[in-house]
Order: structure tokens, then sequence, then C-alpha cells
């Protein structure tokens, strides 16, 4: 349930009916238990229900952006163009069920304990930013046009039979399978657009048409608007005083600044030199080696600058080095398994981020849905289902990585990778590693958009060369390199993949085969794996959480023994740091750093740390 933002379950409703006259509504779910937060709740634990409204919080983006129509799957959308719109239903932050959910342009919800089909009640206070009423027409226009035209959710939204106007401001969502509790869940995520605007006019007369980009601001329903902006430079968002839903419970506290700032930055040195010299307000410090050896200007030392981590409870997630198994080079497991051997992620790790950075073990790291040790209980029973589909070491060993950290390691590994590869058929020949099926050297490129990516790749592409392959390290800019991945024109490159703590239906677009071969995917690997396609049924089909958790351990230990990618690090924590400026509850939600939603100006930081540049 990771696809698209507002994870959400409803399995806490099972005892509901499958009449719907006999349905009852709620207004919020979970997927264990009774939510935290009732219908009487004025406001969550995590927020300051009285955070004063004011200020301007300037946020950094990585690219540039040529659109505001974010449903498209070309074209690159304006970063935070999602403030302006709402979904059916949004998470709480705090819940140790990080699904429950809770009414936004829904006030209720409600579906069959066979969950074939799911109903949701409007609230009929919801506006557009015209005054316009937020309609069922817009739910149902909305859900059509998504899949019309973007096929990554025709394939996430596959399994909606038909969609229909049953009552005054409710819709209904038939299915064309029964069981599977994720189907009513998923379509509470849907992003709402204004039909009416866009079947409109311009107002140069033109008609809207959202099937290509655009960069007129579009209508919203939002706490935010655009106020401004300059296509791949900057766009301001402005607060919505007349907000419709500022009295609703989950949205107390939020929505504190008057207005948001997004700078877009090309290149990750130029922008961390931008924070610096105080051009935006907070920086998410990715690289490791950075957070440990760059932290050491004038701000920080006299308290201008505040450094603060989160501990990430939220997710999980798989980085590493995908191969693109399209590639003929790439489709024997032992010549995977075996570029696994040439990294040696404990030397990078201690050289480049001082030792920071945790290796991922599990396409699912930092999270209880992590496989470990040998499959045993329920796992082993899912897992003897494809017994004969799945290489035996699934049974008998448990996964690791290969070891380095020092030279005797580092050779050891390499040697072993020399023999995976000869018992692929290549052969090792005057410091060359032949390709047998082209009789040359074999050769893989690897694609990034980021010069600092090549603090990970130069000492992974020593070892390469050290046994006869000749890596090619293509440094591009970034519509390049998304393009390229879109198109599948790649042999390796560093991607992740997030995990919420609720997977389900995400993950045939992950790894299912039928995903392999749709470029708006992101089975970017090209996956086709019958044994995982039916772990993944069990994913999506377990009645309850041992289920689940079991089902996807499975999943992730037949992942990791197909060697499919090439496993890189991970952090387990958020680390920031912000000019002096800003506030946050002191009760501070568990899943989320919550920002900059939660948090509000604070004019005494302001006047302290000096008017921004």
């Amino acid at each position: 349930m990771a696809a698209f933002a507002g994870f959400i379950s409803f399995t806490s409703l099972a005892a509901v009916p499958v009449n719907a006259e006999e349905a009852e509504w709620h207004h919020a779910s979970a997927l264990n238990g009774t939510p935290k937060y009732g219908p009487d709740v004025t406001h969550f634990d995590y927020v300051n229900p009285d955070a004063p409204k004011g200020g301007t919080v300037r946020l950094a983006s990585r690219g540039g952006f040529d659109t505001f129509n974010f449903i498209l799957t070309k074209g690159n959308p304006a970063p935070g163009i999602q403030n302006i719109y709402e979904s059916l239903m949004e998470p709480s932050l705090d819940e140790e069920d990080i699904s429950a959910a809770y009414g936004v342009l829904a006030e209720a919800v409600r579906f069959p304990d066979d969950y074939s089909w799911v109903e949701y009640r409007l609230n009929p206070n919801a506006r557009w930013h015209d005054g316009e009423p937020v309609t069922a027409e817009d739910v149902i226009w909305s859900f059509e046009k998504a899949i019309e035209l973007n096929p990554q959710r025709k394939f996430y939204f596959q399994n909606v039979a038909e969609t229909e106007i049953v009552g005054d401001g409710v819709v209904r969502f038939t299915f064309d399978t029964a069981g599977n509790r994720e189907l009513p869940k998923i379509m509470g995520q849907l992003d709402i657009l204004p039909k009416h605007w866009w079947e409109g006019t311009n107002d140069k007369g033109e008609k809207r048409d959202i099937s290509k980009g655009t960069l007129e601001p579009p209508l919203g329903s939002g706490q935010y608007r655009i106020k401004d902006f300059s296509p791949n430079r900057n766009v301001i968002y402005e607060r919505v005083d007349d907000y419709w839903g500022k009295d609703l419970p989950i949205r107390a506290g939020t929505g504190n600044f008057d207005e948001l700032r997004y700078i877009l930055f090309l290149d990750d040195a130029v922008q961390f030199e931008a924070f610096k010299g105080d051009q935006y307000d907070y920086h998410l410090e990715r690289s490791s080696s950075q957070w440990a050896k760059r932290y050491d200007f004038p701000a920080i030392e006299d308290g201008r600058v505040v450094k603060e981590i989160f501990i990430d409870k939220s997710s999980g997630v798989m980085q590493g080095f995908f191969l693109n198994l399209r590639r003929d080079k790439f489709k024997n497991p032992d010549v995977r398994r075996a570029l696994n051997y040439a990294y040696d992620f404990e030397t990078t790790n201690e050289i480049v981020s001082a030792n920071l950075l945790k290796r991922i073990n599990s396409y699912f790291a930092g999270t209880d849905l992590a496989s470990s040790g040998l499959p045993e209980g329920k796992e082993l029973e899912i897992l003897e289902e494809v017994r004969d589909q799945v290489p035996p070491e699934v049974f008998t060993e448990e996964f690791k990585n290969p070891v380095g950290g020092n030279p005797r390691n580092v050779r050891a590994n390499l040697r072993e990778a020399v023999k995976l590869f000869n018992k692929a058929g290549f052969e090792f020949k005057d410091r060359k590693m032949i390709d047998p099926a082209t009789g040359e050297q074999l050769s893989i490129e690897f694609l990034y958009r980021d010069k600092a990516s090549e603090r990970t790749l130069l000492p992974y592409a020593k070892n390469l060369e050290s046994i006869g392959i000749k890596p090619i390290l293509r440094l591009i800019d970034t519509s390049q390199f998304i393009n390229r991945i879109r198109s599948r024109d790649f042999d390796a490159t560093t991607l992740a993949i997030g995990q919420s703590l609720s997977p389900g239906n995400e993950q045939r677009e992950y790894w299912g085969s039928e995903a392999a071969d749709n470029p708006s995917s992101a089975n970017y690997m090209g996956i086709k794996n019958p044994a995982i396609d039916h772990l993944i049924d069990k994913v999506i089909f377990a009645k309850d959480r041992d289920t689940l958790v079991a089902a996807t351990r499975a999943l992730d230990r037949v992942l990791l023994w197909n060697h499919y990618l090439v496993p890189q690090f991970y952090t387990g924590e958020t680390r920031t740091a912000r000019w002096n400026r800003f506030a946050h509850p002191e009760n501070m939600p568990e899943f989320s750093t919550g920002f900059p939603s939660i948090w509000w100006y604070d004019q005494d930081l302001a006047e302290k740390t000096g008017a921004a540049r």
C-alpha cells in the first residue's frame, strides 16, 4: 500500500454486513482494532492547536518543473503541487496502527465484509477555491481520468469494475473480486480534481485539456493555492484563509505558514551551499558523508542553524544497484550474485560515510516485515506452496550479504565473484571478463544524476575492474535520467523503493510479472517470476496481521535469493538541518517529522537568528 500518498487500511470494520442497507458508516478506520481518535475529537494529540499562523518557509527541490498537471506520466510536475488538493481520506501520524485513516473530502466510509465494494460519503462543506462544492461527479471523473491518462494508476486500480453515484454525495466503487481487503482502502488515496475547471476555458477562452501539461495554476480544494511561480526556478503557495476544512480534526494545528516557497536546484552541491548561505530554510540530509564532515560552518557554531535527527519508524526501504533483467547479461542469477560479492559496503561506509550507514539485507529494511533466520511457522507454510519454483537456499540458508571491510575479505569476495562468473559461462582471460554471448569484455553502464553518487560508485567500479569488468559511469541530468529509466534504457542504476508497514497491492507494481513490460510501473528491474506473483497475492489477500507479516517475509526472502539487485544501505533515521526560525510541537508524532505541516514560524527565534536573506 505504498504506491500513493495516504496509506490506509479499513480492515477493522470486517464485521460490517454485506448488504448496503445494513452497512454502517464510519468516520475512520484502522487495520487493527479501533482508531485512536473518535468522531468528536477536535484535534490530534501531536499538533499544537494554538500554533500561530504566519511567516514563510523556503524549501528546496531537486530538478525542474514544466507542468502543474501531476496525473500524467510525462513532464515534470511542480514540487508541492499536491498541497492544493485533498484526498478522500488521510492517515494520522501517531498511531501504532499507522494505517488508521480519517475523512477529509469524505466524511464517512462503509463496505461489506467481503470487500467487494466501498462507498464514500462526501463532506457537504467541501469546497473548491472558487467556492463551488466538491461533488460525487468530481470523484468519479478524477478516477476515470487517472486511469485513462496514467498507466501506473490504471494498473494500481485495475480491480475497479464500476463506479457510480448511489446517493446524495455518495460514490461507490465496485470491484471485480472479493476478499481483497486492500481494495476499499486504496480508493481513499485518490486526489480529487475539479471537473468543472478542467472542462472549462482559461482567461484566453481556450479549452483546457487534462491530457496535456499546463502551467496555468489549477484550481484546488486544499489548504494552499499557487501564488506565483517561475518554471524550473521556484513556485510559491499561499495559505487559503477561508479554507473549508480548517475545522476538521485532522487539519487542526496544521497549515500554519502563510507561504510555502519551493526553490529548485539542479546540483546537490550547489543546493547545500545555498542552504549554508541562508537561501532556503530546511535541509533534509541524505548523505551520511556530508552529515559527518560538512556541518562545521559558522551558522552551526553560533546556533543559527539547528541539526535534528528523527528516528524513522514509519516505513521500510530497499535501495540498491537495480539491474535491468531485460539485458541478457543479467539474466543469469549467478552473474547478479557475483556483482554483490564485488561490492565492499563496509570499507565505503567507513571511509565515505563515517560508519553512519546500515547494510540493507531486506526489501523491507528497518521494519518487522524483514525476513531473518530460516523460515518457520506460517511463513514456512506459505513458502512450501512455491518450493519447486524458488532457489533451494530459501529453505536452507539465511540470506546474508558478503562482508568486506578489509583486504583479506575483499580478496576472498572477489575470488568468489570470479567463480560465479565462470559458473555462468564467463571467462576471465587477459584480465578481462569475457562475455560468452559476444566474445567481448563484459561492460556495465551505471546511470546516475547526482555527482555525489560517485563516492559510492568509484570504489565499486574499481573492484569491478579488478575482476575484468568494464564499468561505465554515466552522469546525466534529471530529465534524461527520468526518461531513460521510464524507457528502461539502462544497465544498472541506484534506485530506492519505499515500503509502508501495511504492504499490499503496490507489490504487484514493484515486482509483479504483469508490471514488468509496463514502462510506467515501478518494476524497474523487469522481474517476471510466477512464484513472486503467488507470494504477492498472499500478501494482498492476507486476512490478518500475522498472515500479512508471514507472507511479506516469504516474499522478501524469495526476492533476496533471486539476487535481482545489489543491496546498498539505509540509515533508519531522518537527518535534518534548519535555520532556527521555526518551532514544532513538543509531542512529535511517532511516525513522521510532520514538516512543514504541523510546524510554525516562531517570531522570537526568527528575531535572534536574523531575517532570511
